[in-house]
């Protein structure tokens, strides 16, 4: 269904992290200690952090004024920035790695709305072969001709093909927190969401003979959920590991600087993400005691 060899590396830091986060929040909790359920209503939340994907193989057609064709089940990977407090604490590079930045309201004790983005990144694998059915013509390369169902290499001279700048997810989400442990200065929460958005990527493409081209479009829709655990720290900081998974389709991808070409895929997407942030407390919370309605 998709290609994971750059996927193992970041679901076992993925796994460890989750863990690491679990154990540390039960190791500090007691048998016997009372759950004092939080009452987040009027809460406000931020947080940014990183993320590893992975890509269901899709089908890729491109469309223009001499062209028309599909290629058949593409395999695509992410494109992480490899691991340096550089590459990932330099405010000046921050939106550079795959990236996650997220603002949610609590509008009652346990369901935030959020709204965020997700900054990842899809690299056609290069020099792949795919299947090809459609015609080219026109070109001035060794492209030109009819396909059915034909074998290609997808080679530079004849296609690039990456959202680098990236893969952008627009998205707004409904999230569900119940906690699972607390003890004094850290509480442990179990998150889950769903929600949709738009994409906007950046499509950095060269097709056949023609120029590059490589701006930010509106070119589709996406649909989304998540689950993750969630370790706070004094009330106010925390930790956050998550699993999203969702369904991208785009329709409408620029390809060159003419409007009338483009491309169209739609695909499963698989996302891992470690983020850290902060909740400001916008109302004063209820006596100690005294517990929240549902």
């Amino acid at each position: 269904m998709f290609n994971g060899s750059n996927y193992l590396i970041p679901m076992r830091l993925y796994l460890v992290l989750t863990l690491f986060l679990y154990c540390a929040a039960s190791g500090l909790t007691q048998e016997g200690i009372k759950i004092t359920p939080i009452d987040r209503t009027g809460h406000l939340f931020f947080y940014w952090g990183w993320n590893w994907d992975a890509y269901s193989k899709s089908n890729i057609t491109f469309e223009g004024n001499s062209y028309q064709f599909t290629l058949d089940h593409v395999a695509a990977l992410d494109k992480p920035k490899a691991f340096s407090l550089s590459n990932y604490f330099n405010p000046t590079v921050a939106t550079i790695p795959q990236y996650n930045f997220r603002i949610g309201y609590f509008f009652s004790p346990h369901y935030a709305i959020t709204l965020g983005t997700d900054h990842m990144k899809y690299v056609m694998t290069r020099e792949q072969v795919v299947n090809i059915s459609g015609y080219i013509s026109d070109s001035g390369t060794d492209y030109d001709g009819t396909y059915m169902n034909d074998e290609i290499i997808v080679a530079g001279d004849f296609l690039k093909f990456e959202h680098t700048d990236g893969l952008n997810y627009i998205n707004t989400d409904l999230r569900r927190f119940d906690q699972l442990f607390d003890r004094q200065s850290v509480n442990i929460n179990l998150v889950t969401g769903v929600g949709a958005g738009i994409l906007v990527p950046r499509t950095n493409t060269t097709l056949l003979s023609m120029d590059r081209y490589d701006e930010f479009h509106l070119s589709g829709f996406g649909i989304s959920g998540m689950a993750g655990i969630n370790v706070t720290f004094f009330k106010h900081f925390f930790l956050q590991s998550e699993f999203k998974t969702g369904y991208i389709n785009m329709p409408d991808i620029r390809t060159t600087a003419s409007e009338s070409d483009k491309a169209s895929q739609d695909f499963i997407f698989y996302q891992l993400n470690f983020v850290f942030g902060a909740t400001l407390y916008l109302k004063h919370e209820k006596p100690e005691g005294e517990s929240p309605k549902e």
